[in-house]
Parts: C-alpha cells; sequence; structure tokens
C-alpha cells in the first residue's frame, strides 16, 4: 500500500441499524477493488472484518474495525461500526474518527432505531457530511420508494436520491443514476444504457431536486439555474462538492453489497464529493498553557496523533490506533505522550486491514494506522512532538449502568478474572469493574446484557476462566428515629487478672452521615483512656445495624457515664461493653431502613415520554422535569429507588424500541416503605441462619 497524503485521503465512519449491511457493503468495496479475494458472510463467520471468534457466533459486528481501500489513486479508510446499542463505544470511536458518514439502510426495513440513532450522532452532533447506501435491493421485498419517503420523512429534504433501482416482475434488474441520467443493467454492468421510458419523469424530478439544490449552494450557480440554463459537468461537479460538505445535499444511492450492485459508483461518490482530512485546514487542540491552539490539517505541521483504540493480543501484546492529526509520524522515532508526560518509541507502523497489519514507513496528516508495544500509551492519549506540546479532548463514551455482580468458578481463577477484566477496560471504555469492599462483590458494568455475555466469553475464550453472574447487592443504610439509652457492662473473672468495662451511652439522630461521638462524663466515673477505645467498639458495631445489618447512618452516640475497676478495668473491657451498650440500645431508638436513591436523566424520542413517565411513577420514582435536547429528543430527569432500576438498561431499551438511553446517579438515602424494608429483613435474616 502507497504512502497518501491528506487531500487523497478520506475517513469513512460506516454507520446503521444492526443487520443493514455495513460490513457486507465494505467488503463489497474490498472485494471489488481486489483487496480480498473471497466475499465472505457474518452468519457464518466467514466475514474478513468481523474476524473475531465471538462476532463468528453471534453473527454480527461486536468491534470497530479498519478496512483501507485504494480507488483511483485515493485512499478510503472505512471504520466498520456494530450496529447494536450495546457495543455503542465502539460507534463512538470510528464517528470520532470519521471525517464523513455512510449510512446504510436495510431496501427491506427501512429506517430503524439504529438508522435514527446513526443520523443523530453523524449529522447532528457531529455534523459530518452524510451519504445514505439503501442496501440488500436484491430482496424481494425490498422496496426503495418507501425507504426514500421514510428518509425524507426523518431527516428533511436534503436527503436526495442520486441512484435508483429499475425493477421488473419485483427484481431488481439494474439501476439508474440519476446525475448521469444513465442506466446499468446486472447483466451487463460495463455499459451505460438509456433510463427506461417508465422511469424517465421520476429520473427528471430527481434530478431537478439535485440541480436544485446545487443552486443554493453557490450565487453564481442560483442565477443560472433561475434562468432555466444547464448547469454543465463542472458546475455539477462543484455544487455537489459544497452541498454534501455543508450538509445541504445528503445523497442517497441504492445497491446490493452481496451481489455487488451499486458499488462502484458509491466509491466514485465518496472519493469525488466527500472532503479530504486537509480540507478541514486546521483543527483545534489543547495548549500546554491552557486554551486551544489551531494545527494545520496538512504535512508541514508539527506531528500531533492522537490514540483512539486499543487492542491487547496475547502475541503481539499492545497495539494502538492511532490517525495522523497533522504532521507526520514517522518509524523508528520518538514521541512525546501529552497526555501521561512520558516518551514514547514508535517502531513500526501499520496501515490496519481487519486482522491484517501491512508495514508503512510514514503515516500522514489524516491517515490512519496502528503501532505496537507503546509501554504507557493509552486510548485517549495524545501523541505530539516536545517542540509543540498539544492535547487532544478525548472520545466521550456512554456510561456503563448495567451491572452485576461476577465470581470465578474456582478461587484460582479470581486473579486471572481481574487480569482479564482490566485487559478489556484498556480496550473497551465502556467495561468498568467495581471493587465493592462493603459487599465483598466485584460488579462489572456493561452497556447491555449483550455487552456482559460478550465480556464473559472473551474471559472464557481468551483468558481461561468461567465467569458467573449474580445480581449485585443493594447497600442499604439503618439510622435511628428517636433516643435511647442503654447500659453496656462487661465483667470477666478467670482466676487470674479479670476484665471490666462498665458505660451507659445515649444513642439519638444526627444529620451526620458518619457517627458522631461525644462524651460527658463526670467525676471521672470513665477514665479518659477509655473513651477511644469505647469509640472504636462504637464504630465497629455501625457497620452492621440491628435490622439487617446493613452500615448505620445518622446517630450521634453520647458516653455519659460509667464505673471502672482500678486493676481489671482495660481497653478491650470498655471496647465490649461498648457493644454491650449498642446492642442493647439501638433496637429500642426505632431504627429504620434507608434505601439508595439515585437522580435519573432518560433521554427517548417524544413518542414515548407517556410510556416512561408512566413506567417511571410504577417504580415509586418522581418526575423533576422534562424538557428537551439540539436533536429533538425528550429529557426526563427524575429520582428512583435503586432497587427498581437494577434491570433498566434492558427495559428501556425495550420500551422505547433501542431508542433510548439513560445515566443513574446516587443521590441519597430515604427510610424505605415498610414492605421493602419487611422484604429486606426477611432476606437478610434467612441468608443469616443458612
Amino acid at each position: 500500500m502507497k504512502d497518501y497524503l491528506a487531500n487523497n485521503v478520506r475517513n469513512v465512519v460506516v454507520l446503521g441499524h444492526s443487520g443493514s449491511g455495513k460490513t457486507a457493503v465494505i467488503e463489497a468495496c474490498m472485494y471489488f477493488t481486489k483487496l480480498i479475494s473471497k466475499f465472505g458472510k457474518n452468519h457464518d463467520g466467514t466475514s474478513f472484518l468481523d474476524f473475531d471468534p465471538e462476532e463468528g457466533k453471534r453473527g454480527t459486528s461486536c468491534y470497530a474495525h479498519l478496512a483501507p481501500v485504494e480507488w483511483k489513486d485515493r485512499k478510503i479508510n472505512f471504520i466498520d461500526t456494530p450496529g447494536y446499542m450495546d457495543y455503542a463505544g465502539e460507534e463512538e470511536t470510528g464517528l470520532y474518527v470519521g471525517d464523513n458518514a455512510l449510512i446504510v439502510v436495510n431496501g427491506k426495513e427501512g429506517v430503524e432505531p439504529g438508522t435514527e440513532r446513526a443520523w443523530k450522532k453523524a449529522s447532528l452532533k457531529q455534523k459530518l457530511p452524510t451519504i445514505f447506501f439503501v442496501n440488500k435491493m436484491d430482496d424481494e421485498n425490498a422496496d426503495f420508494d418507501k425507504v426514500l419517503s421514510e428518509l425524507r420523512e426523518k431527516f428533511g429534504n436534503s436527503v436526495i436520491p442520486f441512484e435508483m433501482p429499475i425493477m421488473k416482475d419485483g427484481k431488481n434488474i439494474g439501476s439508474v443514476n440519476i446525475l448521469r441520467k444513465k442506466a446499468w443493467y446486472h447483466d451487463n454492468r460495463t455499459q451505460a444504457q438509456p433510463v427506461p421510458e417508465e422511469l424517465a419523469d421520476k429520473v427528471e424530478e430527481y434530478y431537478g431536486e439535485i440541480a436544485e439544490a446545487i443552486a443554493m449552494t453557490d450565487d453564481d450557480l442560483l442565477e443560472k439555474f433561475s434562468n432555466g440554463e444547464e448547469f454543465d459537468e463542472h458546475e455539477l461537479a462543484k455544487g455537489l462538492r459544497i452541498g454534501v460538505r455543508s450538509g445541504d445535499i445528503r445523497p442517497v444511492y441504492s445497491g446490493s453489497a452481496v451481489q455487488q450492485t451499486g458499488i462502484e459508483r458509491l466509491m466514485d461518490l465518496i472519493t469525488e464529493y466527500f472532503p479530504s482530512y486537509a480540507e478541514k485546514g486546521h483543527i483545534d487542540a489543547n495548549s500546554q498553557r491552557g486554551g486551544t491552539i489551531a494545527m494545520e490539517t496538512n504535512e508541514q505541521e508539527a506531528l500531533s496523533a492522537f490514540v483512539f483504540k486499543t487492542v491487547i493480543d496475547p502475541f503481539v501484546g499492545r497495539i494502538s490506533y492511532i490517525k495522523v492529526m497533522s504532521g507526520v509520524l514517522n518509524s523508528d522515532s520518538e514521541v512525546y505522550n501529552s497526555t501521561r508526560d512520558v516518551t514514547e518509541k514508535i517502531g513500526q507502523i501499520y496501515a490496519v486491514n481487519g486482522k491484517y497489519q501491512i508495514g508503512l514507513g510514514k503515516l500522514f496528516t489524516g491517515d490512519i494506522g496502528a503501532v505496537t508495544k507503546l509501554s504507557s500509551t493509552r486510548t485517549n492519549d495524545t501523541l505530539c512532538t516536545r517542540s509543540r506540546v498539544v492535547s487532544y479532548d478525548g472520545i466521550e463514551y456512554p456510561q456503563p449502568m448495567l451491572g452485576y455482580a461476577i465470581w470465578p468458578k474456582t478461587k484460582a481463577d479470581e486473579d486471572k478474572m481481574s487480569v482479564g477484566i482490566r485487559n478489556m477496560e484498556q480496550e473497551d471504555p465502556t467495561i468498568r469493574l467495581v471493587n465493592n469492599e462493603e459487599t465483598h462483590e466485584q460488579v462489572l458494568y456493561g452497556l447491555g446484557d449483550q455487552h456482559i455475555s460478550l465480556i464473559c466469553a472473551k474471559l472464557k475464550s481468551k483468558y481461561k476462566v468461567d465467569v458467573s453472574l449474580t445480581t449485585p447487592t443493594i447497600q442499604y443504610r439503618e439510622t435511628i428515629t428517636a433516643t435511647a439509652e442503654a447500659q453496656g457492662r462487661y465483667k470477666k473473672q478467670n482466676g487470674g487478672a479479670g476484665m471490666f468495662g462498665d458505660v451507659w451511652i445515649k444513642f439519638e439522630p444526627t444529620d451526620s452521615e458518619d457517627m458522631v461521638f461525644a462524651e460527658d462524663v463526670f467525676g471521672g466515673a470513665v477514665p479518659k483512656q477509655f473513651f477511644p477505645p469505647v469509640e472504636q467498639g462504637l464504630r465497629e458495631c455501625m457497620q452492621k445495624g440491628v435490622l439487617a445489618g446493613y452500615k448505620v447512618v445518622g446517630v450521634k452516640a453520647t458516653l455519659y457515664d460509667g464505673s471502672y475497676h482500678p486493676v481489671d478495668s482495660k481497653e478491650a473491657a470498655f471496647k465490649e461493653a461498648a457493644r454491650l451498650a449498642y446492642n442493647a440500645g439501638m433496637p429500642k431508638a426505632k431504627p429504620v431502613l434507608l434505601e439508595p436513591i439515585g437522580e435519573i436523566t432518560i433521554t427517548a424520542p417524544e413518542e414515548y415520554t407517556g410510556t416512561l413517565i408512566g413506567d417511571l411513577t410504577k417504580r415509586r420514582g418522581s418526575i423533576l422535569d422534562v424538557g428537551s435536547n439540539d436533536d429533538g429528543d425528550q429529557v426526563i430527569n427524575g429520582e428512583v429507588p435503586l432497587r427498581e432500576v437494577q434491570m433498566y438498561a434492558n427495559e428501556l431499551r425495550s420500551m422505547t424500541q433501542g431508542r433510548g438511553t439513560y445515566v443513574l446517579a446516587f443521590d441519597r438515602y430515604e427510610p424505605a416503605p415498610q414492605e421493602v424494608a419487611d422484604e429486606v429483613i426477611a432476606q437478610a435474616k434467612a441468608k443469616a441462619a443458612k
């Protein structure tokens, strides 16, 4: 693979609903350009890009993959992304690296939740120039007109058809390129034919829409259009480049990846009308002194590169995927990691093609590749020169909300499990492992059940660890609602020196999260040297409440009286006396169970608002406010007990057909309803009995 400068590179993130054929479209481009010799399939594990064994088993993409395709002296870096929401972190990776977006739509199913999500992220949030490719037109139930109507209804009049299928007896036999006003048939793919008469009027209608959209991009073109003059080839190309780059024109192409139809003209469209990285002119970076600095997007600028993905290979070690933001990255060179303040040695640079690496001498501005064995560098790090230190904002990943307590099936595998998950956390920042010291559980968080299942499967296949999952223990709290006093008197005599401690403690509610200890002893009834062991004994007791064994909060304990023995009184005796006072006094102080309450923010299309508010109310939640965001989605802010939303990631997806997301964070504790408290206490007693 030869070197390509920034103005000849097109970075295209490929998005769409799961099953729309994103990977197949890319592999069709690879097959057409003879980059691969065999066209694989996802469902039978023969896909070139979905090479991970787990992807083969699942029949779908689980990771972002790179596929560089050379076409007409230009390089298209395709970034294939999964369409399923559980792998949304990989989608964010592709969106960060891509300068343009290709959204693949299923010609049979039309606009699906993944299509809408891709549109919002690519076109609305990232402002990427976008092309639609209606795939699977060889399917007997495919309906281009229906899909086009849905695209325009959902995404507006900037969506304009550039290629439409020719149908005969329900079968797709060819396609018409509207811009060229020519037809190509599958049985004669190299020779252009006249447009079929039955499609002539529709082609003219769509051509008129293209011409009008082009006219709006330039004053001279608008004047010519207003005068009823035809655009020449140069003017068409000029207007299209401007319109696609600005987002005023979003072409729709059609074809079949499996049948290799529409692929050649799709690559023509990408290379001719999508902007190169160089056309950005400059990109904002964070300077060492604060503020931003404009880095020119060309090879003459100082080197800066962004690490957007990490893979830990059992044979190669750590592989860092890199996009060169400015300058040139050379093999056998030194770079400065400004994120971690370390120098790294660059060895061989590679172009990545699926699971294969192709050695390169250099990587130029805008291009994408990989380096191996960077000791300190991680995903979201910036590499640059020490003479011009800059850094780039990192990828914003979705927060993992679905948690399971994870257990190795054998004690010997505990360390291997932790190592495996920590490695996977480096590869996938949407994985989070939390060691909960209070519940003695390690809780694995992911984006959904499929995501968690993938992690467990990789633990078994890659790290040889079998695990089991359980629902995490809710961290309840206990407190008191009344004041009570109790004596704790400890006396022990075994023939030698005895043990004696005697205390009176008053327990009362307080606003403090931690226990507040006070002493109000008169006349030396309890010597001062025994105050600390009394406090220590009480604090240890507060770790296990008298109702269900949960940590106690909001209690003030005052030592106000007692007695001692000049010989037998010792610190251990007073610590034990404090424990006896705790056990005697706390049940009399009207203890209650507290449950954790979380702040929840739900984002979903407006049509689901009523359903979501009703569901949250059934979960004992309360609605604080409802608004909207820049994408037009509704944003519901509320509060809800954490026990009611432990599996909410799956349930929300079901209620919104995969269109809803949420973020949940602990806020405070509140008294649990009596029926909840009774259930929790009963479960705790049953567990203790075992």
